[in-house]
């Protein structure tokens, strides 16, 4: 069931990524016009947004694409002055919470700057936007679960110190200048178009290589690790029905289970039929310096305040995300659902 809204213009920063590309959907299924920032690059990035890109030529297109990097403040401040959007989704950041021990300074830069800078180009404008700030379980670090709104953050990464900062900016420019602003603390959530970086899909996409005879095993850290996995596309309706509500305010997103990355692997196998121990070995390059043991929500809050309930959970998650990269192993175009049957008012 699709919604229709008063059109609405909305931007997306990270519109490319897993996050953007579901929230383009979304919105574009409401009637939005949406405005999305990539970077220039020397070869084609936008393979998760290609099945709703029209010509720009197109009279009826609604997605448009602009090129822009969260670190040029005068291109940010210029292009939401032109654009003009009710809605402003912060999803662009360096994203890898193991690289950023690698490159901690363009973390800090992108992941922490960017979100000051968004921010001041709305203060500048003085548009009534409202401004959704991507924050992440990771800033709660070695705090112990569950974790909430109230919970002290603990950030045992340049990645998770980052969004604490932007975090914090966001509450600052709301208090300060009263800017609609609202931190999303979104606990992990994955699907199909996860990163082949990130551990779940690296799993699956593992999984469906050995179940085809194309891989002998599979190189994995820490699997004692223990998350609250999500599904993708149920998380960016959190997002917009954040924006939705008469006041600001930040929300933990989660679906309040607790499952070790060995679990993961485990459901993974066992929906393709493997037995997991046969393949799975353990490489210290993929520790990280300082682990975050465990990171569990409590979304009693989105529920509450949002109607908003988690539905996909882990043992459905790794199979969704398993018999996707069977699918396109075969070369079979697989249809990823869409977002549009959990919108409600």
């Amino acid at each position: 069931m699709s919604v229709s809204v008063q059109a609405k213009t909305a931007l997306i920063t990270g519109i490319t990524g897993q996050d953007g590309s579901y929230l383009a959907e979304l919105l574009l299924s409401m009637g939005y016009e949406v405005h999305g920032f990539i970077r220039r690059a020397s070869t084609f990035n936008t393979v998760r947004i290609d099945h709703i890109y029209r010509d720009p030529h197109d009279s009826g297109s609604r997605l448009h694409l602009h090129y822009a990097d969260i670190s040029d403040g005068s291109r940010l401040s210029a292009l939401i002055a032109s654009i003009q959007p009710d809605e402003i989704y912060h999803l662009a950041a360096q994203s890898h919470v193991r690289v950023s021990f690698d490159e901690p300074e363009y973390t800090g830069d992108v992941t922490g700057l960017g979100t000051t800078r968004l921010l001041e180009a709305i203060r500048q404008t003085s548009l009534p936007v409202r401004f959704y700030q991507a924050s992440s379980s990771e800033m709660f670090g070695a705090t112990p679960p569950p974790q909430g709104e109230d919970t002290p953050f603990y950030p045992r990464s340049p990645y998770a110190a980052a969004k604490v900062y932007a975090y914090w900016m966001a509450k600052n420019y709301r208090e300060a200048h009263d800017i609609y602003a609202v931190n999303g603390i979104l606990f992990n959530h994955e699907s199909p178009r996860r990163g082949e970086t990130f551990v779940t899909r690296k799993i699956t996409r593992a999984v469906a290589r050995i179940k085809a005879g194309r891989q002998d095993e599979l190189y994995l850290g820490n699997l004692h690790a223990r998350r609250d996995w999500g599904y993708a596309p149920e998380y960016v309706v959190a997002m917009w029905k954040m924006l939705q509500q008469p006041e600001a305010t930040d929300y933990v997103v989660a679906t309040g289970t607790d499952y070790s990355v060995e679990d993961f692997v485990r459901f993974a196998f066992e929906h393709a039929e493997l037995d997991w121990e046969k393949y799975i070995r353990t490489d210290s390059n993929y520790f990280r310096p300082t682990e975050v043991n465990s990171l569990v929500g409590d979304g009693s809050k989105a529920e509450r305040i949002l109607g908003w309930k988690a539905e996909v959970h882990p043992h459905e998650l790794a199979r969704i995300m398993v018999d996707h990269d069977l699918a396109e192993l075969d070369g079979h175009v697989v249809d990823v659902p869409r977002i549009a049957p959990w919108v409600t008012p």
